[in-house]
């Protein structure tokens, strides 16, 4: 059975068209890796908005999370695991300190550093969004077998190694 076409195909079609000189069968792959990101992220936005979570503040406090209870780095230690300037990170800091999530304290190993940690509201924030984000992730997931479903992650796994050393 042919599988129905989906809004990328119609894309390719209108290319191949428009420029038939080129070859647009590599946004088949590339086209639709980039749909499925934003749909998936728009799945995301809306799981985390039940709990009052940008996606933006989740992986913030995520990452402080997974350094225990209190999750404590520095500014520039979370600048390394999510993509944002350092303008960008202090904003959401402000906003997050605000929302009484995280505290900024000294950091003990540096008079002149601060530490990021989770506050005890932000810590029960985060597990409790966590497990929604997790259940978000498994109703997200294609409906395929599980050996399949590993094959697509150690392609996209290869596929990212590849993107990350260039």
């Amino acid at each position: 059975m042919k599988t129905p076409p989906d809004a990328v195909d119609g894309l390719l079609d209108a290319w191949k068209a428009a420029r038939p000189d080129l070859d647009p069968t590599p946004l088949a792959l590339v086209g639709r890796v980039i749909v499925l990101a934003k749909q998936l992220e728009r799945s995301v936005e809306t799981a985390l908005a039940k709990h009052g979570l940008a996606l933006g503040q989740f992986d913030i406090l995520g990452t402080l999370r997974r350094q225990g209870p209190r999750g404590a780095l520095a500014p520039s230690q979370l600048l390394k695991s999510v993509m944002l300037s350092s303008g960008g990170m202090t904003n959401r800091l402000d906003k997050l300190e605000v929302a009484g999530w995280v505290v900024r304290r000294q950091d003990p190993d540096d008079r002149r550093g601060v530490v990021v940690e989770l506050t005890a509201k932000g810590c029960k924030l985060i597990d409790a969004a966590t497990a929604t984000r997790f259940a978000e992730a498994k109703t997200s997931q294609p409906k395929l077998p599980v050996k399949e479903k590993d094959a697509l992650a150690k392609l996209l796994r290869q596929w990212l190694k590849e993107l990350e050393s260039a």
